[in-house]
């Protein structure tokens, strides 16, 4: 089964991400981890896509692609995906659906996640990763604080803040994303697999609501 995410950052995207995969057992695929493990590493790839992501712009299609590309080929997620951060733009979209008709696969859901600007822009620059690269695990020191202030609760690493999780970056990020990302919303309502789900403290729906209610229906057989 293939899921994917969408919303502009900061919508929480990764955190229902990962709440689907504990209960469904699909791999999380996200295509900022794979170029941020890059420019740790110091690698081409990790160079070329950090001059394009310091400034709040999108990687390029021919990069991104071949990135996923190649995941997509890989054991771990033959039962299921989750792929968050791909695809950005109609064009990687239509790309997606030619490669997966070549193996017989289509996308089942497209979950678009939407939230108010404000509370995004709090959201991001409040937000903390976990740096130990087999966690991950996102934190909010005003929602979802840590029990230990800096300290992941799950293995005890160092919370850090990434580098373009500032007002300037996202504000520059949420552009990007309703000029080229946006369309995506339409393309995938045309193909009958979009879900749109608020996400909000104003309604009271946040990330683990929607992944419950979702992972329950795939187990009913719903999807």
């Amino acid at each position: 089964m293939i899921i994917i995410m969408l919303g502009a950052p900061g919508t929480g995207k990764g955190t229902v991400a990962g709440f689907l995969e504990q209960q469904l057992g699909f791999k999380q695929v996200s295509t900022g981890d794979i170029f941020r493990k890059n420019i740790q590493e110091g690698t081409e790839l990790g160079k070329l896509a950090n001059s394009y992501m310091v400034k709040g712009e999108l990687v390029p299609d021919d990069v991104t692609i071949q990135i996923v590309v190649d995941r997509l080929e890989q054991p771990d997620v033959q039962k299921g995906i989750i792929l968050d951060g791909f695809p950005r733009t109609v064009a990687q979209a239509e790309a997606l659906n030619t490669i997966l008709a070549k193996k017989g696969q289509k996308v089942d859901m497209v979950l678009n996640l939407t939230t108010p600007e404000e509370e995004i822009i709090e959201r991001i620059v409040s937000r903390r990763v976990c740096e130990n690269p087999e966690c991950k695990t996102i934190y909010n020191t005003i929602m979802n604080p840590p029990k230990q202030e800096g300290i992941c609760d799950k293995c005890g690493g160092k919370l850090i803040q990434r580098q373009d999780d500032n007002e300037e970056t996202i504000k520059a990020r949420i552009a990007t994303y309703m000029e080229q990302t946006s369309p995506l919303v339409a393309y995938y309502q045309k193909q009958g697999v979009l879900r749109t789900e608020e996400v909000s403290q104003r309604i009271g729906r946040l990330g683990k609501d929607i992944a419950d209610d979702i992972a329950g229906e795939i187990k009913n057989g719903n999807h």
